[in-house]
């Protein structure tokens, strides 16, 4: 992998950092920078903007409305973004569902699904995960049963991001009981609003319902709503994964985040009349952190390099998930400890559009201990950091 930037990148990177400070609404800046969480509405308003412009889907083909960039620049485009704090578009339809629509969809599901998803005019939620289940997915019970031109859906799924917002919702199901639990299941689309599917709320730590537990109740589903082969789901469902572990693993976000705590440390006593970033302790701490990350970030572009040659992300991914969860984690202790007694406080309501009272200490730092809270579940998603170490155990180390 050649590290040095070409000048045409470099004037794409110029070129995207110029759109972000101009098209990037100030008042959606304003509400990241104190914390508070951008609603429903205002998420899709930024995606149409990054449609309107041709950027929705940097990664998807052209043919399906992709922009055809590099590799790089798709990378260049993501730390922009990061470091803007501007929202990624809702990852469960762009990045999720569509790459395997793409992959295994027949023409009729392409063209019914994949505008709407470009354009966000649906919101699409994951049903993966199940109550009985643990991390063991291939586990799963919820079940599909054929009944003429429907499946007949029953079962629960849980930890499911914002299917509140959701429109549709892409499921594993079980529609064979008679062999290999990995090879009973199938990859359905079901419409949310179908009769039958109910939601339960979740609240996290942080006090705030991100989660859910979906439930279907003899839900009927049309069988056009299959995406490929019935008893392959599990084959498609590891290729999302891998996608999805290689999202998470952070970098841009990571880089905004250090440099606020730097900026916030530069304003905070150490107690004995220097700002922490003059503790040699602390910035030590900074220094480390610093480096991992600069590390993750050409682990990353060593990945993107490699698929930029036609190969799929492997246990790649699961190093870059385990890696950035963690170092994200770390970050989050950083502030927690940089804020101190201003944790304390537990008002999860300041995190909310029209919040009236005054945030407490140097950057807002009550925010310090919810977001520690709600990012003990990243090493979680996508498959927990201890799965990953198998994946990786059995995959590089073949043990």
């Amino acid at each position: 992998m050649n590290a040095d930037f070409t000048a045409e990148d470099l004037a794409f990177q110029e070129e995207v950092r110029s759109f972000l400070e101009n098209e990037f609404p100030a008042e959606y800046q304003a509400k990241i920078d104190a914390n508070i969480r951008l609603s429903k509405e205002e998420i899709i308003n930024w995606q149409k903007i990054l449609y309107k412009k041709g950027w929705a889907a940097p990664s998807w083909p052209v043919e399906y409305g992709g922009t055809g960039w590099t590799q790089i620049q798709q990378h260049m485009f993501a730390t922009e973004m990061g470091l803007i704090g501007a929202p990624d578009p809702v990852p469960f339809g762009m990045k999720m569902v569509a790459p395997i629509i793409m992959a295994y969809g027949n023409d009729e599901q392409k063209a019914r699904f994949l505008p709407d998803i470009l354009e966000s005019n649906v919101w699409w939620c994951q049903g993966y995960s199940e109550p009985n289940a643990g991390s063991d997915l291939a586990s799963l019970k919820t079940a599909a049963v054929r009944d003429g031109d429907h499946y007949v859906v029953n079962g629960a799924k849980t930890w499911n991001t914002y299917g509140q917002y959701a429109d549709w919702i892409f499921c594993l199901v079980r529609t064979d009981n008679t062999v290999k639990k990995q090879e009973g299941i199938s990859f359905l689309l079901i419409d949310m609003k179908s009769p039958g599917v109910s939601l339960k709320p979740i609240y996290l730590l942080d006090g705030h319902a991100e989660v859910n537990e979906v439930f279907f109740d003899d839900v009927k589903v049309p069988v056009e709503n299959l995406i490929g082969e019935e008893n392959k789901g599990w084959t498609y469902a590891k290729v999302l994964l891998t996608h999805e572990r290689t999202n998470i693993s952070g970098v841009p976000r990571g880089k905004r985040r250090l440099r606020a705590l730097k900026r916030i440390a530069a304003e905070t006593d150490d107690g004995f009349g220097n700002s922490m970033m003059e503790n040699q302790t602390f910035r030590n701490r900074v220094a480390s952190i610093e480096i991992e990350l600069k590390a993750l970030e050409y682990a990353e572009l060593r990945t993107l390099a490699s698929i930029s040659t036609g190969k799929a992300p492997g246990p790649e991914s699961s190093i870059l998930k385990i890696v950035g969860t963690e170092l994200a984690q770390r970050i989050d202790e950083i502030f927690v400890d940089l804020a101190a007694y201003h944790c304390l406080p537990f008002v999860p309501e300041q995190f909310e559009d029209g919040f009236q009272g005054t945030p407490l200490g140097p950057g807002n730092s009550a925010a310090s201990a919810l977001t520690y809270f709600n990012n003990r579940k990243a090493s979680i998603y996508g498959g927990s950091n201890e799965i990953q170490r198998n994946i990786i155990c059995k995959a590089v180390l073949g043990l």
